[in-house]
C-alpha cells in the first residue's frame, strides 16, 4: 500500500506520499490516459441534435443537472462505496468481499441504457487493464476477481485508488472533474464551442462538482437515484440517431 503505515510519519515522508498520490490521480484521470473517454458523449450528442443544448448557458444547466441529480451523483456514490469496500476487503473476510461484489453488481445494473452500459464498462475494463499492466498493486487481481462482474468505470477507479492508498476525497474530486471535462469536450465538438467558452462552463460547474462530491461522501446506497429524465431519454434516443460522432 502506498499511504498506510503504523510507524510515525515524518513530514518529508508525508510530502512524498502526497506527491505520489497526486501523480497517480493526475495520470489516471488525465484525458491522455487511454480509456477511450473521447469516444463517448453520455447522450449529449442527441441533446444537441434535439436542440436542448445550444450554447454555454444551456450546456452548463444540462451538465449541472447530470452532476447533481443524475449519473454524476450516482457514479460518485458508487466510487465512494467501492473505495471503502475495497479498503475493508483487504481484510479478506467473506462479508467484506461480498460487499464489493454487491456494489459492483448494483453499479452495473444502475446504468440507464445499452450505450451507457457500453461506455462505462468499456472504460472500466480499460482502466483496470492499464492499472494491472503499468500501475499494479498487491491484491488487485484478487479484488477485481471478487467483484464477479465487469467493473463499471467509477467502481474501477474506486478499487484501484483504494488499492494504491490514494485518499478518497481527492480521488472523488479528480474523478468528477475528469467526468465533467469529458462532457464539455464532447459538447465543444458538437455545438461547437470555443476553448475559452469551454473553460467558462467548467468554472460554472466548480460548485456543483464540490457539492456532488460532498453529498456522495455522506450518501448511503439507499440514497442512490436520479431525476434527469431528459438526459436518460437522450442516452436511449442516441442509440437510433441517424448521424453520430460518438458511441453514446
Amino acid at each position: 500500500m502506498l499511504m498506510t503505515t503504523n510507524e510515525p510519519v515524518a513530514a518529508r515522508d508525508l510530502a512524498e506520499r502526497e506527491a505520489a498520490a497526486l501523480y497517480r490521480l493526475m495520470t489516471w484521470l488525465s484525458p491522455a490516459f487511454p480509456v477511450g473517454g473521447f469516444s463517448y458523449s453520455s447522450g449529449i450528442e442527441w441533446a444537441v441534435e434535439a436542440g436542448d443544448i445550444t450554447d454555454t448557458a444551456s450546456l452548463a444547466d444540462w451538465l449541472d443537472a447530470m452532476l447533481r441529480d443524475g449519473s454524476g451523483f450516482c457514479d460518485a456514490t458508487f466510487l465512494v462505496h467501492a473505495y471503502r469496500a475495497t479498503e475493508a476487503g483487504e481484510g479478506d473476510t467473506l462479508s467484506d468481499i461480498a460487499d464489493i461484489a454487491d456494489i459492483a453488481e448494483l453499479a452495473a445494473a444502475f446504468v440507464s441504457s445499452r450505450e451507457r452500459q457500453l461506455e462505462t464498462t468499456s472504460q472500466g475494463r480499460a482502466f483496470i487493464d492499464i492499472a494491472r499492466a503499468a500501475w499494479d498493486a498487491d491484491g488487485l487481481d484478487a479484488m477485481v476477481a471478487a467483484c464477479r462482474t465487469p467493473l463499471v468505470y467509477p467502481v474501477a477507479v474506486g478499487v484501484v485508488a483504494a488499492m494504491h492508498g490514494v485518499p478518497l476525497a481527492p480521488t472523488l474530486h479528480a474523478f468528477l472533474h475528469a467526468l465533467v471535462s469529458n462532457w464539455i469536450s464532447a459538447a465543444s465538438r458538437l455545438i461547437p464551442l470555443g476553448q475559452t467558452d469551454s473553460q467558462r462552463v467548467l468554472v460554472r460547474l466548480e460548485a456543483a462538482v464540490a457539492a456532488t462530491a460532498n453529498r456522495a461522501l455522506n450518501a448511503t446506497l439507499d440514497d442512490l437515484g436520479g431525476a434527469t429524465f431528459r438526459a436518460d431519454l437522450a442516452s436511449l434516443r442516441h442509440e437510433t440517431q441517424y448521424t453520430r460522432l460518438f458511441r453514446s
